[in-house]
């Protein structure tokens, strides 16, 4: 009965702190579309359609295409976080450097023109994800653990020509997301506040957008992504429901006039103001000892909207090879609540790519960056009476290979 009443004392801080691990993980956006995209820093990619990984950015520039075109490839992305100088219930412990991980995130694009009004294209690949894993013996294990989720968006999308300046574009975008979440109980080796383990499931959104031709060398895009919120439900039948943000990117391409130069450049939203709770159902009293109170938890949570600012420029150096690189800087979504499992901050982005044509159909692409982020000071105190103060730092080197090709 003291552990009951326990449990239901720190409920509510529970719910908070889980939550925002939770949140924090599933809105860890990833760039990974293309190659191309990645060494320009993604500048002005919701307009540029040098390849058919474009759909992804912004439906309406499958107008841009008089191909069949086809881009596949993958990323690598590799996250060095680091929690130092870190006190527990006012003791000094370890610092860890060693609870990012890499992963691989898959591409895959095709546009098909149908005329020269219509085309329609299909496509898959990675927009959120993210892995944290903290040694079992971590002395605060109920704010480290395990988070690991990732999602997949495969896509159909349409686009329409009205005349020589304007086209619009739509699409559905259908999600499959998986998730993994392990809290441990302060001071027990048996018990967890919470496992929820491989947890997935599915959901539906939307795209839209427009393209404005001013000529062949300036152009303008506008792009919407509506994100679902989303459910999933592990083995035991626990559930994880939380919404995903929605998107909106402008973009603008001008390749300067008699020269092999172009300049380019985004800016995107990312609405993560909408992420106002996270929802557990039908918890598992064998898995999680917040069962013992109620089947359903939702709680209230502050995060922010964030924003992607890019400018890139390209360099056509002869038929064979194209060179880019660009720069981002990309707000936190986080703001007054952080948290260890899954650091944020405002990050840069320093990229730099290449283009090699192979023949006049088909060429290879391949990006670098490596994204610089900020030392954050966290304090974590949602496990009563147990409270975590620590500075938190996430950096990453992506990697990206991709081949393009026109039939």
């Amino acid at each position: 009965m003291k552990k009951t009443r326990l449990f239901k004392k720190t409920l509510v801080a529970l719910t908070v702190g889980l939550a925002t691990q939770q949140a924090a993980a599933a809105g860890f956006q990833l760039n990974a579309q293309s190659a191309t995209g990645l060494g320009r820093a993604f500048a002005g990619d919701a307009v540029i359609a040098d390849n058919a990984s474009a759909m992804a950015r912004n439906p309406a520039t499958m107008a841009l295409f008089d191909k069949t075109s086809l881009s596949l490839g993958f990323e690598t992305i590799t996250t060095k976080i680091d929690v130092k100088d870190a006190t527990y219930n006012g003791s000094s412990i370890d610092d860890v450097d060693n609870v990012g991980s890499t992963s691989v995130a898959p591409n895959i694009h095709l546009i098909v023109p149908v005329n020269d009004k219509f085309a329609w294209g299909v496509d898959a690949y990675t927009n959120f994800g993210t892995k944290t894993e903290f040694s079992d013996d971590y002395p605060a294990a109920q704010y480290g653990g395990l988070t690991d989720v990732k999602s997949f968006n495969f896509g159909l999308a349409g686009s329409y020509r009205l005349n020589e300046a304007w086209s619009l574009g739509a699409g559905i975008d259908v999600i499959y997301g998986q998730g993994t979440m392990k809290r441990a109980y302060p001071g027990s080796s048996t018990l967890n506040l919470i496992d929820v383990d491989k947890a997935d499931g599915w959901a539906v959104g939307y795209n839209v957008g427009t393209v404005y031709e001013v000529n062949e060398n300036n152009r303008f895009g506008l792009a919407y992504h509506h994100s679902p919120e989303f459910k999933a439900k592990d083995d035991y039948g626990q559930e994880i429901t939380l919404p995903l943000p929605d998107i909106a990117e402008f973009s603008g391409y001008h390749r300067i006039k008699d020269t092999r130069f172009a300049v380019h450049y985004s800016v995107q939203w990312i609405g993560w103001n909408s992420f106002d709770k996270i929802d557990f159902d039908n918890l598992d009293s064998s898995k999680s000892v917040l069962a013992l109170s109620s089947t359903s938890y939702d709680k209230q949570y502050k995060w922010q909207n964030g924003w992607h600012y890019a400018i890139g420029g390209t360099f056509y150096l002869n038929k064979t090879w194209t060179l880019r690189a660009g720069y981002m800087y990309d707000t936190s979504a986080q703001d007054s609540v952080t948290s260890i499992s899954v650091p944020d901050s405002d990050r840069q982005w320093f990229s730099t790519g290449v283009t090699y044509q192979i023949d006049d159909k088909s060429n290879v692409d391949f990006g670098f960056t490596y994204l610089l982020g900020k030392d954050v000071k966290v304090n974590e105190n949602s496990v009563s009476p147990t409270v975590l103060n620590a500075t938190t730092r996430a950096d990453a080197i992506l990697l990206g290979l991709q081949y393009s090709r026109t039939f």
